[in-house]
């Protein structure tokens, strides 16, 4: 074999790698993308069906969901009980949008897995023909894991944490520091709640970092580690 065929073999694979790359952040980006849609219109079921079955794993509010029957407890429990009364799909008069923005995604080199980060800034409420109407804002930051399953990527780890939370009216400038929805009460006393309580941080006006998965892309350093 000459040189010229072994360096053009060598830039075929490359090129081939790096094609691999690309298809795999567009793949997360629009799994994470179809996520937050099913989650916007309650369809807690098929928002459960995106996680892999090997040992998934779900943060949310001082809480920890182990495997899948951890996640569907959360989704399928939790939320659907607390916003669609148990019924997989929107409910009248609930408003969740969850939309997904700024994405950053690095793929791992064997194309397997990926970490991502995306904001999303929630608007949430419920309609004044219900009873006990109310509006909130929400805003936070996911950091998460998706690994790749023969063809078809799914999410490993959710860690959602909200950095921000505010009734609509009184905005993000009056949010109470002492936020009293934090998951404290673990499965099974609470048939609905984590597996473990995890982490002791809290939201605005406390201003802690989100650690960042990727380095300072020119000096190399961990951020908010």
């Amino acid at each position: 074999m000459s040189t010229t065929t072994s360096e053009l073999l060598d830039r075929i694979s490359r090129l081939e790698h790096r094609l691999g790359t690309l298809e795999a952040a567009h793949a997360v980006e629009r799994l994470h993308h179809q996520y937050g849609y099913y989650l916007d219109k309650c369809f807690y079921d098929e928002v459960v069906d995106l996680f892999t079955d090997d040992d998934p794993s779900v943060y949310f509010l001082h809480g920890l969901f182990n495997g899948k029957d951890g996640v569907r407890r959360l989704y399928a429990g939790r939320f659907a009980k607390r916003f669609t009364e148990a019924v997989n799909g929107p409910s009248y008069g609930r408003l969740l949008d969850h939309p997904q923005m700024q994405p950053v995604i690095t793929v791992a080199p064997d194309l397997l897995s990926a970490n991502g980060r995306f904001r999303s800034i929630m608007q949430a409420g419920s309609h004044q023909t219900l009873k006990s109407p109310r509006q909130w804002w929400e805003g936070g930051v996911y950091e998460n894991t998706y690994v790749r399953e023969g063809d078809v990527w799914k999410i490993k780890v959710l860690n959602w944490r909200p950095v921000w939370r505010a009734e609509f009216d009184e905005g993000w400038m009056r949010a109470n520091p002492d936020y009293d929805g934090y998951l404290s009460t673990p499965y099974p006393k609470d048939p609905y709640g984590p597996d473990e309580i995890v982490g002791d941080w809290r939201m605005f006006p406390e201003t802690e970092t989100v650690p960042f998965h990727y380095p300072h892309p020119v000096t190399g350093k961990a951020v908010g580690a």
